[in-house]
């Protein structure tokens, strides 16, 4: 894309974002050596929280290096966004919960220090490029779009339902979910609506790739997880109703991003074309 449709970040939230990867990687630990890094996380976890938290941090690692990748506007926008959102409600979430913390150990603080600040720092970059108008993205037909707005719609109301009544959603959970975790769970939802929704208005090739990227790895690694941890504990029952609907659920997350991924391919190859 032309410089003047879609500028370079500063150097500064480059370097931040460099260091959040550092921290991703620690909590993308949780999926592939749970052993080793479940002792130093900020609060308890059960096995399945860990490798679910795992998965999650995992996939928005993959997001934030591809930040770093074009380090421009788009798809900065939609990872930004994102972030934002993310680790707002985690923060608030966290906020509420101090019980769970224990604030004499390092980590703790860690947790608070990065997520506050990063919510500070995405808000005032948002905030100062608030007039810039997305670059230029590709024309999605009405089919694209109709089923994007759902796909915000639903994922947006799965998120506030986990958030604003966490006992009541989570039952359908194939593990069981304490209200906290449900609530920090429910920003992976909404942050997702939110990028949906972005791409619903506007849809780069970038940010469609990174939504894609994103939405895959999260079902997969979702999914991945449940399979691998109760494979060691043996406590799923894999044919309950709400365990079919998780599935389900996470199933469509990673097909759908799966299916953006192929579009931002095919545009590209046929831009290259062009």
């Amino acid at each position: 894309m032309p410089t003047s449709d879609n500028p370079p970040f500063p150097a500064a939230l480059r370097l931040f974002s460099a260091g959040v990867i550092i921290v991703l990687i620690v909590g993308a630990g949780l999926f592939f050596a749970p052993a080793l890094v479940k002792p130093r996380w900020p609060w308890p976890v059960t096995p399945f929280s860990a490798r679910f938290l795992g998965g999650f941090y995992t996939a928005e690692m993959a997001v934030m290096a591809a930040l770093l990748f074009w380090n421009r506007w788009s798809p900065g926008r939609l990872v930004l966004v994102m972030a934002f959102i993310f680790t707002v409600i985690v923060s608030a979430v966290s906020l509420i919960n101090l019980g769970y913390f224990d604030f004499e150990r390092k980590a703790t603080w860690l947790w608070f220090l990065v997520y506050l600040a990063s919510a500070a720092v995405s808000g005032l970059f948002l905030w100062q490029a608030r007039a810039r108008p997305s670059a230029k993205g590709v024309t999605l037909n009405p089919a694209w779009r109709g089923y994007m707005l759902a796909e915000t719609t639903i994922l947006g109301l799965y998120g506030v339902g986990m958030l604003l009544f966490p006992l009541m959603v989570s039952r359908t959970w194939p593990w069981s979910v304490d209200p906290f975790h449900a609530q920090v769970y429910s920003a992976i939802f909404l942050a997702g609506a939110g990028g949906v929704y972005l791409v619903w208005k506007s849809a780069p090739r970038e940010e469609l790739l990174v939504l894609g990227l994103a939405q895959f790895l999260v079902g997969l690694l979702a999914i991945l997880g449940l399979v691998i941890t109760d494979a060691a504990v043996h406590r799923i029952g894999w044919t309950a109703t709400g365990t079919l609907c998780w599935l389900a659920l996470f199933g469509w997350i990673g097909v759908s991003g799966a299916f953006k991924l192929y579009g931002a391919f095919r545009y590209f190859s046929a831009q290259s074309a062009s």
